[in-house]
């Protein structure tokens, strides 16, 4: 899932997708940028498709690991709760309101 489809997932407009995350869900973010880096730092990737390359790697271990979670607890852990809880008044009603 990309970043723009997991903001849509999370019904999210311009809020930080990190910070509606939860705690295990940044955990796994965080191991997939940092396997990313090191994978990177190691191959040294030349151009785009390289690091495309490194970056499905570094992504593919977050999914395992995601996946390995998910099997033990027996539940989803990607969530489309949002962990601040945010309530949005629809712009029109603002402006009636402030009417």
């Amino acid at each position: 899932m990309t970043a723009k489809e997991y903001k849509n997932y999370k019904g999210l407009r311009k809020e930080s997708l990190r910070d509606n995350m939860d705690s295990i869900e940044v955990s796994l973010t965080d191991i997939s940028e940092e396997v990313t880096k090191r994978l990177a730092k190691k191959t040294k990737p030349k151009g785009l498709k390289e690091n495309i390359e490194v970056a499905h790697k570094g992504g593919q271990v977050a999914k395992n690991t995601r996946d390995e979670i998910e099997k033990i607890l027996g539940e989803s852990i990607v969530i489309s709760q949002n962990k601040l809880n945010y309530q949005y008044i629809e712009e029109k009603e603002q402006l009636t309101n402030k009417k």
